[in-house]
């Protein structure tokens, strides 16, 4: 029965994809994420020590997380039990848990669970698992792609050390293709394939920092190539353009790149950089966002940092998101673009901003003020006899449309809310608000 099931693992070593066949099963092995598994970095003495508590891997796919559980599978003394969010239910975590717990009280022996897609778990099955990481009864080990201050419940969040996973570089990449090329045990050394500079070089680029996604393709396009007269598969570009098609752009609409990169649009945009600007509002396209949703983070940019220091901002923003709607994809990405970079090329104020927040923060702490008897409605019958509009100075009928008197309320008399700044057009408001101060 034995044997039976080693040739059986054999088997389903052999026949597994090339991406699961090629995962490291050392440290020394493991590619990438320097910055947490380098010499002396504390999840790598953790790792090598067996001192390993509850963690949580967070990165994007292809990145190695799975591949790390794998290898503190093999190094650790504890006895190791892997379950995925996408087929396990509360039933199978409890099991886990009896199990656990009676290892650990028999034979004094530890239980490492590593989670794959944690970020599947809904709130039962994650509250699920608490009392056991609590007590010690298990160490917990969690993958996500997804953000896991949004999607990790906050106790286990709280029980668990967070380790982000950065996708890999070109140079990472490269490594981890030509140790795939050259094993003929787990790789594709066998086949006699010779990989072009170019077809490469495109694998790489285009896999994006995921080890899957190049891995995959270079398998594909080796066992679809047909054996040369010379014995050699030779992958030129146009055959790894054919097998890694399209760049995994790792954008979730409604995941944690989606919020980055709308970020790094919005900070562009603030910080007067064209480029930058065109360049995530093109990231942002290419994945598929809704023209509408980017035209409001554009409307709301020109009313929040550039505000009155080009008021025009706000007509063309506007304007663009009508214009979305009205013309659509493709040519709506013209429409998108002029109005990024108009915004992003204004001069830029948050006076406004700021002079609304102040007002809010006033209306929060001071106590509720009344509204000086010469602004008040004197437009009723009996309004006069209680002293309303009596005093108010009609601005038109002074010279330049304007005469001093006081319009915020008594106890608040004096307070400056709008400051405008020295750039653009604000300049000119605060040049016209000087003056009327002087000859007031």
């Amino acid at each position: 029965m034995d044997l039976f099931s080693r040739q059986g693992d054999q088997l389903l070593r052999r026949e597994a994809p090339l991406a699961i066949r090629m995962r490291p099963t050392t440290l020394e092995e493991f590619v990438g994420q320097e910055h947490i598994l380098g010499p002396g970095k504390l999840l790598r003495r953790a790792i090598e020590g067996d001192k390993l508590s509850s963690v949580i891997f967070y990165g994007p796919p292809g990145t190695g997380k799975t591949a790390l559980a794998n290898i503190i599978a093999g190094a650790t003394k504890s006895h190791f039990q892997s379950l995925n969010a996408v087929t396990s239910g509360v039933a199978d975590i409890r099991r886990v848990m009896e199990d656990a717990s009676d290892r650990l009280k028999m034979h004094e022996a530890r239980t490492i669970l590593f989670i794959d897609e944690v970020h599947r778990f809904n709130k039962t099955q994650q509250d699920a698992l608490l009392p056991a990481v609590e007590n010690g009864t298990v160490i917990f080990i969690g993958a996500t792609t997804e953000n896991p201050f949004f999607e990790i419940s906050r106790p286990l969040l709280s029980r668990s050390r967070v380790f982000r996973f950065e996708p890999l570089d070109d140079e990472h990449i490269s490594l981890i293709l030509r140790r795939a090329l050259e094993d003929k045990e787990r790789g594709l050394g066998e086949y006699e394939a010779a990989v072009c500079d170019d077809a490469f070089s495109h694998l790489v680029r285009t896999a994006n920092g995921d080890a899957r996604s190049a891995l995959n393709a270079i398998e594909l396009a080796v066992l679809t190539t047909e054996v040369g007269e010379d014995g050699v598969r030779s992958i030129t570009l146009e055959i790894a353009e054919e097998s890694i098609q399209e760049r995994a752009l790792g954008y979730d609409k409604s995941g944690d790149a989606h919020y980055d990169i709308v970020s790094a649009f919005i900070k562009s945009m603030r910080g007067s950089d064209p480029d930058a600007t065109v360049y995530w509002l093109a990231r942002m396209i290419a994945s598929g966002e809704k023209p509408e949703f980017i035209a409001r983070r554009i409307v709301i940019h020109a009313a929040e940092d550039v505000g009155l220091a080009n008021p025009h901002a706000l007509l063309v923003a506007a304007a663009a998101a009508w214009a979305v709607t009205f013309v659509g994809w493709p040519e709506a990405r013209l429409i998108l673009a002029e109005a990024a970079i108009y915004v992003a090329t204004a001069p830029k104020s948050n006076s406004c901003y700021l002079a609304i927040k102040n007002a809010e923060h006033d209306l929060e702490t001071e106590r509720t003020a009344e509204v000086p008897r010469h602004l008040r409605n004197a437009s009723y019958k009996g309004a006069a006899s209680l002293g309303h509009g009596k005093g108010y100075k009609y601005p038109h009928e002074f010279p330049g449309n304007y005469v001093f008197q006081q319009y915020l309320p008594h106890i608040l008399a004096g307070k400056t809310y709008y400051q405008p700044s020295e750039n653009g057009y604000e300049r000119t408001i605060k040049e016209r608000l000087a003056l009327r101060e002087k000859n007031d």
